[in-house]
């Protein structure tokens, strides 16, 4: 045995285990640093800083004043939830994505967000004729819902459409409903598609 070679037995048991050293790769560093500053800002524009007033889908406490009713009044979401999941749910989904090739979805509707005057006629007359949701095109029949609301209800179930799944839209009050209804009399025929939507003021 060469004399500068030892045998195992010549080396001794208290002997600590070293390891060698290696740089960090610079990638993952970069990486590291990447997901904590979308962290930051996640945490920044979402959380409102651990206010409990805040909820989803609002990031502020400016967000859920500006888009509910003063205490007391205007529409019920709870109950709008409730009538929705009972009535329209059924077709467009209890989440609002609808079902595809047969109902559109509600959540991130252009429609459900928009014009107050239109959002009411659609379930209160139908609608019939080809209509764009959120770049898709859709040209299904669908039934009109009128009697199956008050004008407080069908305030409430809009109201929550338009304010659930990251909607974000003003609220629609009872008197709103019963200006819409008043104003359509006794038609009974259903909206004509976009084409009549969008000729509505």
């Amino acid at each position: 045995m060469p004399a500068d070679v030892q045998p195992e037995s010549a080396i001794p048991d208290s002997a600590e285990p070293t390891a060698l050293r290696r740089p960090v790769p610079v990638w993952l560093l970069v990486v590291l640093f990447l997901l904590i500053w979308w962290g930051l800002v996640y945490f920044d524009q979402r959380s409102a800083w651990g206010d409990m007033l805040v909820y989803a889908p609002y990031h502020s406490l400016e967000d859920v004043k500006r888009f509910q009713p003063p205490h007391g009044e205007g529409p019920d979401i709870v109950r709008g939830e409730k009538l929705f999941n009972d009535v329209c749910g059924v077709c467009h989904q209890k989440d609002g994505m609808g079902k595809p090739g047969q109902f559109p979805p509600l959540a991130g509707s252009e429609w459900a967000q928009g014009n107050p005057n239109r959002v009411i006629r659609i379930p209160v007359l139908g609608l019939q004729g080809s209509i764009t949701v959120k770049g898709v095109e859709w040209n299904q029949v669908m039934a009109s819902v009128n009697t199956s609301f008050t004008d407080d209800d069908l305030a409430n179930v809009l109201t929550y459409v338009r304010q659930a799944w990251g909607n974000k839209a003003p609220p629609i009050t009872a008197e709103q409903v019963k200006t819409v209804r008043t104003a359509i009399g006794n038609r009974s025929q259903p909206l004509n598609g976009a084409a009549e939507l969008e000729s509505i003021q």
